[in-house]
């Protein structure tokens, strides 16, 4: 996170503030989209009970912070990701009670469910940082790359790492216990947040970092709330085997993701220079009669 914020700018986060409408659409996408996606999908699937709740309990969560660091992956705006995972973070204080009162209804164990501890620290396990890598850019910007590179390095060495132990543990164990139903939602509701995130914010025509910012923060849920709230709201004989579902969820979350992000870097290295190319040659070499089209060019 510090590295993190080592690449944002205090007038590009003022700016955001002055100017929510980036923020005013992600956070409708994120207590939109993703509660209705995984109340939808437990009606359609025809889920049990309990699978329900679970799917809904992960589709009410806030953004985490790794869709700040997909973000940075995909060139998205990080002024505008830290700001919108600040802002869902801290809405999630009211919104979560209320969205699993809207949407479970008449199931005990969920009054007293949602971690305002745990809320409460992994905001400020964003915001200190952050502030922390903000300063640092800010005063010494010619080490903020190399910080921001060392940053990134440890982070994708360490979810290699526990990729991996976790694989060794119970990877074995979810593909025993998970149901298709629930293996079907896993990949089916970062996907969904990740579209209808973009279509959202192509709708109210956002710039394209803007935009793909937003579908990274919608698709993308924080994974350690979830699991702290199905440990607190269910004894272990009743949630059982469903306390996994997050760990399933993350992977499909940043599998998808990854596609995304190799899609978006190959259309940047190969498909978008040669229509640079072919725009510039056709402006310095215009056809007969294209004299008005390189008037306008400035345009």
């Amino acid at each position: 996170m510090v590295s993190l914020g080592c690449t944002m700018e205090v007038s590009k986060i003022k700016e955001h503030m002055r100017r929510p409408k980036g923020v005013a659409i992600a956070v409708v996408a994120q207590y939109g989209i993703m509660p209705l996606t995984a109340f939808s999908l437990g009606k359609a699937l025809q889920m049990t009970p309990m699978e329900a709740v679970t799917v809904l309990i992960c589709g009410c969560c806030p953004g985490g912070n790794l869709s700040n660091i997909l973000a940075l992956a995909l060139r998205g705006d990080m002024n505008l990701s830290i700001v919108m995972t600040t802002c869902s973070t801290l809405l999630a204080l009211g919104m979560m009670p209320l969205l699993l009162f809207l949407y479970c209804q008449g199931i005990s164990g969920l009054e007293n469910a949602v971690p305002y501890t745990g809320i409460t620290l992994s905001l400020v396990m964003t915001l200190v940082p952050c502030a922390i890598g903000v300063y640092l850019n800010h005063r010494v910007p010619q080490y903020s790359k190399l910080i921001t590179k060392v940053g990134l390095s440890i982070l994708l060495l360490s979810s290699v790492i526990i990729g991996v132990l976790a694989g060794v543990t119970v990877g074995g164990t979810i593909l025993t216990v998970a149901s298709s139903r629930l293996m079907i939602s896993a990949a089916l509701m970062p996907l969904i947040g990740y579209t209808f995130g973009y279509i959202l914010s192509a709708i109210f025509r956002l710039n394209s970092s803007c935009t793909r910012t937003i579908a990274m923060e919608t698709g993308c849920q924080n994974i350690q709330l979830c699991s702290t709230i199905l440990k607190v709201a269910f004894p272990p004989e009743t949630i059982g085997p469903l306390y996994l579902f997050p760990l399933v969820y993350i992977v499909f979350q940043v599998a998808e993701a990854l596609v995304l992000i190799l899609i978006f870097r190959c259309h940047q290295r190969f498909v978008a220079p040669k229509k640079e190319k072919d725009v510039y040659s056709e402006v310095e070499s215009p056809t007969e009669g294209a004299e008005l089209e390189k008037c306008q060019w400035p345009q």
